[in-house]
């Protein structure tokens, strides 16, 4: 189940928050290894690689071909173990993410009785309708940022990672780029390694709204989402259940659809299958479904019959797109989707800016 390997670090190179590439020589056991590899530490979890550490591996995601995951993940360099952690910053902590894996991490989370933020948290019993935009990929993200703050420069927005894609938030190479951009990142779940800790998608938005003082939250999962080209075996469709829990939590829930006329897929051009499941069978709350006004025509009218049958449940409302390019294009970081960038495939990330313009006019309703 995993593909070990082991080698030694030629050289260190580029980092963000909370990862670090590097090189590793491969001690190769078939004539399929490479002879090196891009690896990726997480020095939270395993320290700081130097150049001439041994290093073990796990080489599933490169075996595989993963898109997003086209990393050799560091287990472990053997031969210099990190000091243990220690001290405030460290814990105490007892929240264990990834749980029983053998790279179960302890963490301390928002809504454990040792954080500082406990008695916040089990005092909140809402969000006070805080608008809660969802989508099911990570990269509609920094769209969403761009849309909320085309409008609303000054409003705090907090992404809320839950565990349907990578685990460890700083995989993410977004997050690290928009963290001046956000008022926070809250990692949910199995997830780890947001600014703060939280058991569920609930006290993660609690957290959001009561501790970082988020005007708005975005909820999605992280990189590298799961699907088996199923209706229901997507790791997306948990946004419909994210749009149940901000509703009950006092919420105002805003669907974010998956909209393409590039995806070569049958099933994701117009509104995504995945969209039309999460938001038609598994969402049981009303949700404020946005569709961005001016779309090609052939393009609007797939999309328009798509959303129609969840009108019985949802509200569709349709969002001028004024600026929302120029926003997109001004993004601190670079949008790609499915390895399509911006211009090609304008409709996903114009719906996505949609949907957060949409969120910043519930904060002046």
């Amino acid at each position: 189940m995993i593909r070990w390997r082991s080698g030694e670090v030629e050289s260190v190179g580029r980092r963000w928050r909370g990862a670090v590439e590097c090189s590793v020589r491969v001690d190769r056991r078939t004539e399929a290894d490479p002879e090196t590899v891009r690896a990726l530490a997480y020095p939270r979890l395993v320290g700081e690689p130097e150049a001439g550490d041994r290093v073990l591996l796990n080489t599933n995601a490169l075996a595989l071909g993963l898109g997003t995951g086209g990393y050799a993940l560091v287990v472990a360099f053997p031969d210099r173990l990190p000091v243990d952690a220690v001290g405030p910053e460290h814990g105490p902590g007892h929240i264990v993410k990834a749980r029983y894996t053998p790279m179960q991490a302890i963490c301390l989370a928002a809504d454990e009785p040792d954080s500082p933020h406990h008695a916040t948290l089990a005092a909140a019993e809402d969000v006070g309708g805080m608008p809660v935009v969802v989508a099911d990929l990570h990269s509609a993200l920094p769209a969403i940022l761009a849309g909320v703050h085309a409008d609303r420069p000054d409003a705090r927005v907090a992404y809320v990672m839950t565990d349907g894609g990578a685990l460890p938030g700083w995989f993410s190479r977004t997050v690290s780029d928009l963290a001046d951009h956000l008022a926070g990142t809250v990692t949910v779940g199995q997830a780890y390694g947001g600014d703060l800790e939280a058991v569920t998608v609930h006290t993660g938005l609690l957290a959001a709204r009561h501790v970082l003082g988020a005007d708005v939250a975005v909820v999605a999962q992280g990189p590298g989402n799961l699907g088996t080209g199923t209706p229901w075996g997507y790791s997306g469709v948990a946004a419909g259940e994210a749009v149940n829990a901000a509703a009950v939590l006092g919420g105002r829930p805003v669907g974010s659809l998956r909209i393409s006329d590039a995806d070569p897929r049958p099933r994701h051009r117009g509104v995504s299958h995945h969209s039309l499941t999460a938001y038609g069978r598994v969402a049981l709350a009303p949700a404020d479904l946005v569709v961005p006004a001016g779309l090609p025509r052939g393009l609007a009218v797939q999309v328009a019959e798509a959303v129609a049958p969840l009108a019985h449940r949802h509200r569709v409302v349709s969002v001028e797109c004024e600026g929302l390019d120029d926003a997109l294009r001004r993004s601190p970081v670079k949008l790609s989707t499915m390895g399509r960038g911006l211009d090609a495939d304008h409709a996903y990330f114009l719906a996505a800016a949609a949907a957060g313009r949409y969120a910043a006019q519930l904060l002046s309703a």
